[in-house]
């Protein structure tokens, strides 16, 4: 079983690791700006990393469900390799609207392209599944036909 689920855990602890880096970054900028919780506004720079941060949060339960269960239902190697594409985006967003508003947004459309790609291959291996388990239709044999 390890062996279908390693990469997966990889990305996944990758992936931990990045969100940590992130609420770090906050910690800095607080020190930095002298900004202390529960505030979240101060100068534009701060704003920035904190809105940056709260972004990528809200995200990566998202990602994490999306990259599991590609890689479970589809593609485990391909799904781990879309979650480390993932992840190199999302540190581009964060560092791009670290230094700008306007740098964000390549990363951001990068990465929202790589979930809807996660979300087909989501939704293809279930789909396969449940044809295959349910129907008795195995979808790949009558594609190679």
């Amino acid at each position: 079983m390890l062996d279908q689920i390693h990469w997966l855990a990889a990305v996944t602890v990758l992936g931990v690791l990045e969100q940590a880096y992130f609420f770090l970054q906050v910690i800095y900028a607080r020190r930095l700006f002298g900004i202390s919780p529960p505030k979240i506004s101060g100068p534009p720079e701060f704003e920035r990393i904190f809105r940056a941060q709260v972004n990528s949060s809200e995200y990566f339960p998202i990602f994490l469900a999306l990259l599991w269960q590609a890689g479970l239902f589809f593609h485990q190697g391909l799904a781990a390799a879309l979650g480390l594409l993932y992840l190199y985006a999302r540190y581009c967003y964060f560092m791009g609207y670290k230094a700008s508003s306007s740098e964000r947004l390549a990363p951001i459309y990068f990465s929202a392209g790589v979930l809807w790609i996660l979300i087909a291959m989501s939704a293809l291996g279930i789909l396969h599944f449940f044809l295959s388990h349910y129907v008795g239709l195995n979808v790949l044999q009558f594609l190679r036909a």
